[in-house]
């Protein structure tokens, strides 16, 4: 199949190639509407991880000492170095636990990966672990992490998953990167790489509602670190705050360092370097995502880099893609991913 064949009879309307890790998406019949499988699959109910566990806390800036908290999953240590690990980072307050999270960990765990279940600072509850905020150009502490832990486990083949707001962290890192070793492979699943459109989409009043549940989970964390952190914030300072729009101009740009909201969506955004990108990656991105946008020059930038598979579904909603096929392709993307990356990285110590 070439990388321009049109594939909208199937749900699809791009894809640069098929191998065998492809499958087509078909949604549920019920659930063809972007913001229903957006609303279902961030609720759908799914097994507890079960698997043998550890805590890791990585320095990711020796200027301040910040630390980000992992959740790690390492095979026998006779292989743990020659597998695959995969780095999983969520999305716009979400963490290590997180649903989408957790499946695509219990996959690649049975797949005998090693899985790191990265929590972006202050998430997960490690608010005390670091005196500054998150925010979404924190590529660097997603390097931190890859290298810590390489160091660390002699890991030979290291891969980056990331969702939404951690979709566009694993593409900046890999543009940054271009060719760098352990990284070998990224997937993104309905990634923000266009931040000043994905936030001005967001105060549509279609999806206040989305707006507004990110609006209450980091105002409430910014009173929290005010509290723990009084010399650096003051919430009595801030003024109300309406939209994501305005808690990134008043809080993330004035105390992240950058000149305002614009500045920090251009600084931050993955689009700036997605032409560099060196190494296998996959983007998976829905066309009835509510709130995720992509303008024009960037998905030409996608297209033109041959390391990078665009795959645009019709249907999914924003890191849902609840399939109308059984098993294991009931989470369609969780599937995708993990089949994508074991084609193109699989395990060196398999042989």
């Amino acid at each position: 199949m070439s990388s321009k064949t049109p594939l909208s009879q199937e749900n699809f309307r791009t894809v640069r190639t098929a191998g065998d890790w492809f499958r087509p998406f078909r949604p549920r019949p019920q659930l063809t509407n972007g913001h229903l499988q957006t609303i279902v699959g961030n609720f759908l109910p799914r097994p507890a991880l079960r698997i043998p566990t550890s805590l890791e806390e990585v320095e990711v800036d020796s200027a301040d000492s910040s630390r980000v908290l992992c959740h790690c999953h390492w095979q026998p240590e006779a292989v743990c170095a020659g597998r695959m690990t995969l780095i999983l980072l969520h999305g716009l307050e979400g963490s290590s636990s997180s649903r989408y999270i957790q499946g695509i960990t219990a996959r690649a765990w049975s797949a005998g990966c090693n899985v790191v279940r990265m929590n972006m600072r202050n998430c997960g509850g490690s608010e005390r672990l670091t005196p500054t905020l998150y925010h979404s150009g924190l590529s660097g502490d997603v390097g931190a992490v890859v290298m810590h832990l390489s160091r660390k486990f002699g890991l030979e083949s290291v891969a980056l998953v990331g969702y939404s707001m951690g979709g566009n962290l694993v593409l900046k890192l890999a543009g940054e990167w271009e060719g760098r070793r352990p990284l070998q492979a990224v997937a993104a699943v309905c990634p923000a790489i266009d931040l000043a459109a994905g936030s001005d989409a967001l105060h549509e009043p279609v999806n206040r509602i989305y707006e507004w549940h990110f609006l209450r989970g980091l105002m409430r964390r910014f009173r929290r670190k005010a509290a723990l952190f009084p010399g650096i914030y003051s919430a009595a300072e801030i003024g109300p705050i309406g939209s994501l729009r305005q808690f990134d101009n008043q809080i993330i740009a004035r105390y992240c360092g950058f000149r305002d909201a614009d500045d920090y969506y251009y600084r931050a955004a993955s689009a700036r370097v997605i032409d560099r990108i060196a190494v296998p990656t996959l983007i998976l991105r829905a066309l009835d995502d509510p709130f995720i946008r992509m303008v024009p020059e960037t998905r030409d930038a996608l297209l033109a880099n041959q390391n990078i598979t665009l795959l645009e579904t019709v249907n999914g909603g924003h890191c849902a893609y609840l399939s109308c096929d059984p098993g294991e392709d009931t989470h369609w993307a969780e599937a995708t991913v993990m089949r994508f990356l074991l084609g193109k990285v699989g395990h060196p110590d398999a042989g």
